[in-house]
């Protein structure tokens, strides 16, 4: 989810549930390291549990940019092995690590011994002309041996040679079965999935034969769907019952941030899939769209856009 969860999509997601937790985008060892890390890094406390995702293969840079993240206050670092993309191949990260789990080890090793929060993995069933049996066993076996606390597996495999980073996100073929018996294999160690799951009923469900599941695009696309997490998946109310009051909390943050020279457009290109399939929608991400990028854009842009859906809701007479 590079350039998709940063801290002012993650402060909009926990106005929707409490508990869900939260992952940045992935950030590389390097930024962490050597970049603006009050930009790259900072998150506002609302946003716990939240949890890290970092790109790297360097096993001292991991370890020193794991000591960074947990004194900055985040609940869990997670290495990405997973993702496809070709700016991730040429900086040796992501996916193209799963043919390398010794070096990975080795990585989640010294990430153990520098902190204590959970240190967790996200890989692929496989890459390539991997075995997916044999290669996600090794990977996930020298995870384990490291001392990594948690293995979240996207269940398809990512084709580093012949499709694009989208292509990999939808081509090939879903094998939750495939995860299903790694975790039958690991007993109690946790395997969380991830990877085309769109619905809570079908999170219900794998959670029959997981340890827990992640949303990416489904939660992005449609947020809406996070208002039923809490109640669905832990028991308690959500923190609004409606997308709206969500956007009414939202207008405070969004002033905050103005203030401190934050672009309109960087909060609410988060906010455009809000309400999708509802009436006005259409008008209400055009005007998002076109008056957000603004010199000077405030907050009643995001106002203006909203009375769209109320003017097309259909009044109690026509009803």
């Amino acid at each position: 989810m590079m350039e998709w969860t940063d801290r002012h999509c993650r402060f909009f997601h926990r106005l929707l549930t409490r508990r869900t937790r939260l992952y940045t985008e992935m950030i590389t060892t390097g930024a962490v390291l050597h970049g603006d890390r009050a930009r790259l890094l900072g998150f506002n406390a609302e946003e716990h549990p939240v949890a890290i995702q970092r790109g790297g293969s360097d096993a001292k840079e991991l370890a020193a940019s794991a000591k960074i993240a947990e004194a900055l206050g985040y609940d869990e670092v997670n290495l990405n092995c997973g993702c496809p993309s070709d700016r991730v191949k040429s900086g040796f990260f992501g996916a193209c690590l799963m043919a390398e789990p010794a070096r990975v080890a080795d990585g989640v090793a010294a990430m153990k011994a520098a902190v204590k929060i959970p240190v967790t993995v996200k890989c692929r069933i496989g890459i390539d002309d991997q075995d997916e049996e044999e290669a996600l066993d090794t990977f996930a076996d020298a995870m384990i041996a490291a001392g990594s606390d948690a293995l979240i597996v996207h269940a398809r495999k990512a084709w580093l040679q012949g499709l694009s980073p989208r292509e990999n996100r939808e081509v090939p073929p879903l094998k939750y079965d495939r995860v299903f018996r790694l975790k039958q294999r690991l007993g109690n160690y946790p395997v969380i999935l991830n990877g085309g799951i769109a619905s809570l009923d079908a999170a219900k469900q794998h959670l029959a034969q997981a340890d827990g599941v992640m949303l990416g695009r489904a939660a992005y696309d449609s947020p809406e769907i996070l208002l039923g997490t809490d109640p669905e998946f832990f028991g308690e109310t959500a923190p609004v019952q409606r997308l709206e009051e969500a956007f009414e909390k939202l207008i405070p943050y969004i002033e905050r941030e103005l203030a401190k020279e934050t672009r309109l457009h960087d909060i609410t290109t988060h906010l455009l899939g809000a309400f999708r399939g509802k009436p006005g929608a259409r008008a209400y991400r055009r005007h998002l769209a076109t008056e957000a990028v603004k010199p000077g854009a405030n907050a009643w842009v995001l106002r203006d856009a909203l009375a769209f859906l109320s003017s097309e809701m259909p009044s109690q007479s026509a009803a």
